[in-house]
Order: C-alpha cells, then structure tokens, then sequence
C-alpha cells in the first residue's frame, strides 16, 4: 500500500490540489464462445494463446501482444483501449507519460501499481495507435472476459471511452457512462468508468473529474459487502 504521507505527491503528479456511436461488444458469454475451446482456459494457457492469436489481421503488425500484468487475485482491474508503440515494443500495458500518470492516480488512492491488474480491451496495437475497429475488439473478446473471471476482481476501473463502451456493450457517450456506478455482466462486478490518462495529458483541466470518478470508485468498493 503507499504510504498516506505520499497521497499529496500522487495528487500533485495528477495536477490536482487535494480536496475532499460504436457497435456492441459482445455478451460475456457470446465472447467466450469466440474462443472455440474445448475446455476453460487456465491462466497459463491463456496466456500462450494470446501470445500466439491470429484471430484477427492486427497480429500482422505487432511485435508482441500485450497480455496485462499485475496479481492474478485484485481488488481493483483497469481496463484501457490498447496498446501504443510502447507497449506494443515492451509487451507491458500502460507505460510512458500515461502510464506514468495512470500510476500517480492509482497512487492517489493509495494504491501501488502492482497491487492492480492491468489491462486492454485489445491485445495487439492498432496501426498508428489508431481506434481499435468493432471487428478487433470482437475477435478479441473472448480473452478479456476469460481473464475477468480468472481475476474475478472487486472492481473494474474503465479508463476511456472504448474500454467502457466495449466493456458494458453500450454506445453511450462518456459523458452519460460517467458519475455513476454499472455492473459487468452476470457476476455484477462493479465498474466505473473515468477518462483514459492519455486524454488527461491533452486536457488537464478535466483531471478534477478524473479524480471525482476515482472517488467514487473507491466509496463503491468501500460499501461491498
């Protein structure tokens, strides 16, 4: 856990003074059956599968896959878009200015970065970091959904607006997915969605926000049973 005395550190590396249309991703179960198995994945095995898919024409392109990392028994699962140039280069999620940032918020709550898993909707970089097209993400569905319940975390943190809308299967803008609590699925498993470090980098002022939806997510994991 970090340490209280460093809350103001990580609020400053956010920024913030402390004070108190896409089509639908698949169902959970409709992604799953993507996956054509004849048998539920182990950690292991999912792993080398998706190190070595080809379920759509990104693996062309990638160096690596970007599998996700952190414990396999979180509370808290962040889920952004996909990879970038650097991630796509080291095979790790989140790394340069937003991962740095994404660090300095989940530092905010009080939270180190390994104590989270980390991941992306996609597996593999779109080319020229583009947005991932409806077809990717429904190819790489099934991988994500697995994981989740291997993971079963506490709470998901869904960070830019194609992580929440392909994670909640909705087209609702940001704006409306924002500010209020929603469930993943059939295991309920809470979400709340705020904006992805990246676009914090580009628009500063909506860090504020940023740190109300992580408040937020932090009162809903605090009032789980």
């Amino acid at each position: 856990m970090i340490d209280p005395s460093q809350r103001q550190d990580y609020l400053s590396a956010m920024g913030i003074a402390e004070w108190v249309p896409r089509a639908p991703a698949p169902s959970p179960a409709d992604a799953l059956a993507l996956l054509d198995r004849h048998a539920p994945l182990d950690w292991e095995s999912l792993a080398a599968a998706v190190a070595t898919c080809e379920r759509c024409e990104l693996h062309r392109g990638r160096t690596q896959t970007v599998f996700g990392e952190g414990p396999r028994a979180p509370q808290w699962l962040v889920i952004g878009e996909a990879p970038g140039q650097e991630e796509d280069r080291l095979g790790e999620p989140f790394v340069g200015r937003a991962g740095q940032l994404l660090n300095a918020m989940l530092g905010a709550l009080g939270l180190a970065r390994g104590e989270v898993f980390i991941a992306n909707i996609l597996k593999c970089r779109p080319p020229s970091s583009r947005d991932p097209h409806a077809e990717e993400i429904t190819a790489c569905a099934g991988w994500l959904v697995r994981q989740i319940e291997l993971l079963a975390p506490q709470i998901i943190l869904c960070v830019g607006r194609i992580a929440a809308q392909s994670l909640l299967g909705t087209s609702a803008p940001l704006a409306k997915l924002r500010g209020q609590p929603h469930v993943y699925g059939a295991t309920h498993i809470p979400v709340v969605v705020t904006y992805h470090p990246a676009y914090l980098l580009r628009s500063p002022l909506e860090k504020r926000q940023a740190w109300q939806d992580l408040l937020l997510a932090r009162s809903v994991l605090a009032g789980l049973p």
